[in-house]
């Protein structure tokens, strides 16, 4: 199979072939050893489609709603209000990111993390999205998997990056796209260590770990887990500002790539800009700023979702 099929031929397409040969041909004056060959990629919006709200949310969404109908007084919350209803903006409104990332913890509190991941799972085989009408695990982005096989090809590790819960990626990270759950870093709650039955569980706890793995905490989550500065980094919004600019400025030549949605025809259009950080700079403006390769849906993308969804 050709190498990035579903891409256009142009400035995109030619920065990420350009780099992955410079990086990875021995005698290259760029040449950067496989050890060192490491790419980190987000994942809502980058891999796969995030609007019009995050996958996760559809999940919690529904979780809630369950959960309301036996206790009301928990509807009475303005942050678990909106979520109910579905206004995830909203949501954010009361809440902020932190405060949507709580209200998402209530409903799974108490498991364990198997049982969570195998909910998780269980969802994701049917539940569709309310435009495409498929399930969401469908709505990856083919040029984005050609990608990550280029990659691989020329022996980058990948690992994803998500502001999502750890484990909710890593219940499907394999999956869709060949990423091992141990290669995923995210958003994390409390587990605490109890036996049940006779089995050593680890159960999810009403409180995070750290703070939601967006912005900042994403390199200093990268360092936590990887143990190294990728090369190749992938985002679309101004939460992955800071994990771009980790890649950018480390000793190796670097390739930062921001996908900009600006197909609403074909997917969504919306510049840039981030649900967690409405305020913040466009991602887009960023780019042009930085340098980085800004890689348009609808110009460099021929095909967005894999040939067995109807667009």
């Amino acid at each position: 199979m050709t190498a990035l099929a579903s891409w256009r031929d142009g400035e995109a397409k030619r920065a990420i072939t350009g780099f992955v040969a410079r990086v990875s041909r021995e005698g290259s004056p760029e040449f950067v050893a496989a050890s060192a060959r490491i790419a980190v990629f987000d994942n809502d919006g980058t891999l796969w489609c995030e609007r019009p709200g995050f996958v996760q949310a559809y999940y919690m969404i529904g979780r809630l709603q369950a959960m309301i109908a036996e206790q009301p007084e928990l509807g009475e919350k303005p942050v678990m209000r909106a979520l109910a209803a579905g206004d995830i903006p909203a949501a954010l409104a009361a809440g902020g990111m932190e405060g949507l990332m709580e209200a998402a913890l209530l409903p799974d509190t108490g498991i364990t993390a198997d049982a969570f991941a195998e909910a998780a799972a269980t969802w994701l085989q049917d539940a569709t999205h309310p435009r495409f009408g498929v399930p969401f695990r469908r709505l990856v982005y083919q040029p984005m998997l050609e990608l990550l096989d280029l990659l691989r090809e020329n022996s980058f590790r990948i690992f994803v990056v998500s502001g999502g819960g750890v484990e909710f990626v890593r219940a499907v990270s394999e999956e869709l796209y060949g990423i091992p759950p141990d290669d995923v870093v995210g958003s994390s709650v409390e587990l605490e260590f109890a036996r049940i039955d006779g089995r050593v569980q680890l159960v999810r706890q009403a409180r995070f770990r750290g703070s939601p793995n967006e912005g900042t905490p994403k390199p200093v989550n990268i360092q936590a887990h990887i143990g190294r500065r990728p090369i190749v980094a992938g985002g679309n919004t101004a939460g992955d500002r800071e994990m771009l600019e980790y890649a950018q400025t480390g000793q190796h030549p670097s390739l930062c790539l921001v996908i900009d949605h600006d197909d609403d025809e074909r997917e969504y259009a919306y510049a840039g800009a981030s649900f967690t950080d409405p305020g913040a700079e466009p991602i887009t403006t960023t780019a042009a700023r930085l340098g980085w390769t800004v890689v348009s849906m609808k110009g460099d993308w021929a095909q967005i979702f894999p040939d067995n969804v109807p667009v």
